[in-house]
């Protein structure tokens, strides 16, 4: 007689036999499945790593090139033989400047590094004082934002939309800034305690694109709502207003910036009330020669400022 089926529960767990890991060539992973097969040869992983920094290479000589155009060469033969550029190197780049409206031009100025290069910046500088009102801050500060910016306006052909807004917005930071510290100047060197940084670098390759201290400073100016003012900006800062001496020490302009004396603030205080007089007779008597030679300008200018 006939046994009846065997029903097999659905209760009943999997067989020992099929649940117990079984030996295999590759060990007991291997038979868990290809999500754990044996690991491909690390040849490939080889090749990648090897690839993978062509793209920082490319970033660090990008960012070489750009310390080099920021740094005006500190004597080195690769330097642009333009004449503003020499001039600039040769008398300003470097020196210790104490004198707000000069601070103030050279931030704007190694601000449009961004979009402009040194020799075509100093071949432009007449028209950013022009532009600018010679860098005046209270005066900057009450230029009408949507005419400066306006597309057919001088200032939208020298720089973005985007450093145009921010030149007028760190104008306006600055006054506060005088009105905390006593001067822009006070707030600039006080993060160096009045005192240049020398470097004695020996090769322009040396020169970086920033610091630590220029990320300090940057970083500050930031929170009290300063705009375009990263590290290699404020960096190029430090090294046109005389911050930090960046000349090659093979460069016959190392030496001399550094015998010039530091100022204690007692003598900042008193470089500033100098300066600003004769900057405005000199001031004065540029614009008076401008206007001589160009009649329309006073009205593109006074259409700058708010009624």
């Amino acid at each position: 007689m006939a046994r009846a089926p065997r029903v097999r529960s659905l209760n009943i767990a999997v067989p020992e036999a099929e649940a117990r890991p079984v030996l295999v060539p590759g060990g007991n992973k291997a038979r868990l499945g290809p999500a754990n097969a044996r690991k491909p040869s690390p040849k490939p992983l080889r090749k990648a790593a090897v690839g993978t920094p062509k793209k920082p290479a490319a970033a660090a000589s990008k960012a070489e090139e750009g310390a080099k155009r920021n740094a005006v060469s500190g004597g080195g033969g690769g330097a642009p033989k333009d004449p503003c550029y020499v001039t600039f190197h040769d008398e300003e780049w470097g020196v210790p400047v104490h004198n707000d409206r000069r601070l103030f031009e050279l931030l704007v100025l190694s601000g449009a590094l961004a979009e402009l290069t040194w020799p075509e910046i100093l071949k432009r500088r007449q028209l950013f004082r022009e532009i600018f009102m010679e860098f005046d801050l209270a005066a900057v500060s009450k230029i009408n934002e949507k005419k400066l910016v306006a597309p057919g306006s001088t200032a939208h052909s020298l720089l973005s939309e985007q450093k145009l807004r921010a030149v007028l917005e760190n104008a306006r930071q600055i006054l506060k800034i005088v009105d905390e510290f006593g001067s822009f100047d006070r707030y600039c060197w006080g993060f160096l305690n009045h005192k240049p940084i020398v470097s004695k670098f020996r090769y322009p390759r040396q020169v970086p694109v920033k610091s630590p201290k220029a990320d300090t400073i940057s970083k500050d100016m930031m929170r009290r709502g300063f705009r375009g003012v990263g590290p290699t900006v404020i960096y190029s800062f430090m090294q046109a207003a005389g911050l930090t001496n960046d000349h090659l020490v093979s460069c016959f302009r190392f030496e001399q910036c550094n015998a010039i004396p530091t100022l204690c603030t007692s003598n900042i205080d008193r470089v500033n009330m100098k300066a600003d007089p004769k900057k405005d007779e000199m001031t004065t008597k540029i614009y008076c020669e401008e206007i001589t030679t160009n009649p329309e300008m006073p009205r593109t200018i006074d259409a700058l400022i708010v009624s």
